[in-house]
């Protein structure tokens, strides 16, 4: 699982694809972009007058925002960025990773990793328990990564194309009843064996566990279906435990006393949904304690303004994107997707919806703060005439109505939108006149998230606009892979699949480097997305919420921290 589906709130986070209107503004030069955020308001900035704070009567209660979750509360079937932190809430995995995205012990008390790479062992720290007050020892480990390899699992864990645990496709495809490179030697040591080594295998081990007691009590090879039934009464070992969930409405969680780091500080916490139009309200009125609102000029100044609320600001890891169904013929000319991305102007998009320099047009699909990042020799920016050019070169001629076409076929895009989502508020518009001058028809349809979710799911889309949020592994074969679990535009290229498995064999990081390199020249140049942004995410707190203070980063985010937190 290497990349997390935001759900259009990753995208602009809880501000952004999730929210509100959009405003148009001239471009404005990156340099100053750059030079406006990182001097005046990027970082932490702390409430100016916390005795502001309207907040009274909910001394054990933490509030957070949230876009709602399709509840789907399970670490292996998890897909948007608002499950997965509630799932993070819940469960916690034998690893974590710290404020840089390094691997530390979670519920193992430690890991060794053999020699050669392939062997990994992790000793449990005693006395583990679920929320129920039942053991939690290597047996839970193995189930949990057994089912994620079971011929009828169909979630993102993907352990055997990417991590590749010895014997995992053997027992997918059903040709063996057990998993070879799962080895539990007791209670509270098991291995994994791999077939290959895989530099970024370690953060697979931070998977959330499933009780075998709980979760495995039907289970049989060839026979995981029944456990989705369970999505919406989770049982993990994690900091809360869920108490009730209410479709649209909140999550309800209560500490778990049996976590194995201690009772969190706070006695209750509730994830309450909340849209473009009442976060930042809420936020304000101290109905919510915290929340993700997009970043930008308008939005900063109206929050410092208010005094007592605590300001997070810092480089997402993650980046927004055009999806194109690539199965369709409209989007198989490499040239095609090279003029789109030449005729659509990103940078008036992005400044629409982070005005004051607070995203930046990407090329390639990674964050800037990745060790592995390279730009891309293709810049793509705006160029009208560049564009009709390659549309002509790919034979779309313009049609007596103005519309291209080729081979009896009209250059039409049909665009499936979240809604309501800053982004598209901004992108639609901005795209129908591009586009439109350039002899394209572009129509959107608008739906809430989730019914776009399964439309591309089920690649019944044209084009789309979401977000990834990645993880601090660079590999992403189960997105732009042949195969990838979460390849979700049936994009296709071997060489770029004999690369990504050459940069997960490598373990030297330099090598690594000019691997990825590679990566992200193909990526660059066929485009299988319209990359568009990475953002700055902003975070904000009643300052009446205790010790966030650097408790979240581009590569940790908020949940991992929540049992350290105390309320004012």
């Amino acid at each position: 699982m290497k990349k997390r589906l935001i759900s259009l709130l990753a995208l602009t986070l809880s501000g952004m694809l999730i929210l509100g209107g959009c405003q148009k503004a001239e471009p404005q030069p990156e340099e100053n972009n750059q030079e406006e955020v990182s001097e005046a308001v990027e970082g932490y900035i702390p409430a100016s007058d916390p005795s502001l704070n309207p907040v009274s009567g909910r001394e054990d209660t933490l509030v957070i925002g949230i876009d709602a979750p399709e509840e789907v509360f399970n670490p292996l079937y998890w897909e948007s960025a608002y499950d997965k932190y509630v799932v993070d809430t819940i469960f916690e995995g034998l690893l974590t990773v710290d404020e840089e995205g390094l691997p530390i012990e979670a519920m193992a008390e430690k890991y060794e990793i053999s020699e050669d790479g392939l062997t990994y062992k992790f000793t449990l720290k005693d006395g583990l328990k679920f929320s129920d007050g039942s053991p939690l020892t290597t047996e839970d480990v193995a189930f949990t990564y057994t089912a994620a390899c079971d011929p009828s699992y169909d979630g993102i864990a993907d352990f055997v194309n990417v991590t590749k645990i010895k014997g995992s496709k053997a027992y997918k495809e059903g040709t063996a009843d057990s998993i070879e490179g799962i080895n539990i030697i007791d209670d509270k040591t098991i291995e994994f064996t791999l077939e290959e080594v895989n530099a970024d295998a370690v953060y697979d081990f931070t998977t959330g566990i499933l009780s075998k007691a709980y979760y495995g009590k039907e289970y049989s090879q060839g026979n995981l279906d029944y456990i989705k039934a369970y999505h919406k009464t989770p049982l993990g070992s994690g900091q809360y435990k869920l108490i009730e969930t209410k479709a649209g409405q909140e999550v309800v969680l209560e500490a778990n006393e049996n976590y194995h780091n201690g009772k969190p500080n706070i006695p209750n916490l509730i994830y309450k949904v909340t849209s473009t139009e009442t976060r930042m309200q809420l936020l304000q009125t101290g109905e919510i304690d915290m929340d993700m609102v997009t970043v930008n000029k308008d939005n900063v100044d109206a929050l410092k303004e208010a005094g007592f609320l605590d300001l997070h600001i810092f480089p997402t890891n993650g980046y927004g994107y055009i999806g194109m169904n690539l199965e369709n013929p409209k989007f198989q000319d490499i040239k095609v997707r090279q003029a789109l991305a030449y005729g659509l102007n990103r940078q008036e998009i992005v400044n629409a919806v982070y005005a004051g320099g607070f995203a930046d047009v990407i090329n390639v699909p990674q964050s800037k703060e990745s060790w592995a990042y390279y730009a891309g020799d293709n810049k793509y920016e705006f160029n009208k005439e560049k564009a009709i050019e390659l549309l002509e070169e790919a034979g779309w001629k313009v049609g007596d109505d103005g519309i291209r076409e080729k081979d009896g076929v009209k250059l039409e895009i049909k665009f499936t939108a979240t809604s309501p989502n800053v982004v598209n508020d901004a992108l639609i518009p901005v795209a129908k006149a591009n586009f439109e001058e350039l002899g394209i028809k572009f129509e959107a349809e608008q739906m809430d998230f989730n019914a776009v979710i399964e439309k591309v799911n089920n690649m019944d889309f044209e084009m789309f606009f979401m977000a990834w949020g990645l993880t601090p592994s660079p590999d992403a074969s189960n997105i732009f892979a042949s195969n990838g679990s979460q390849n979700n535009t049936g994009y296709a290229n071997p060489e770029l699949d004999a690369l990504f498995n050459e940069g997960l064999k490598e373990t030297d990081v330099e090598k690594r480097k000019e691997i990825y390199k590679e990566i992200y020249q193909i990526l660059n140049e066929e485009l299988p997305y319209i990359y568009l942004y990475q953002r700055r995410d902003m975070w904000v707190v009643n300052s009446r919420v205790k010790g966030f203070e650097n408790q979240i980063t581009p590569y940790k985010d908020y949940p991992a921290s929540l049992y350290k937190l105390t309320l004012e």
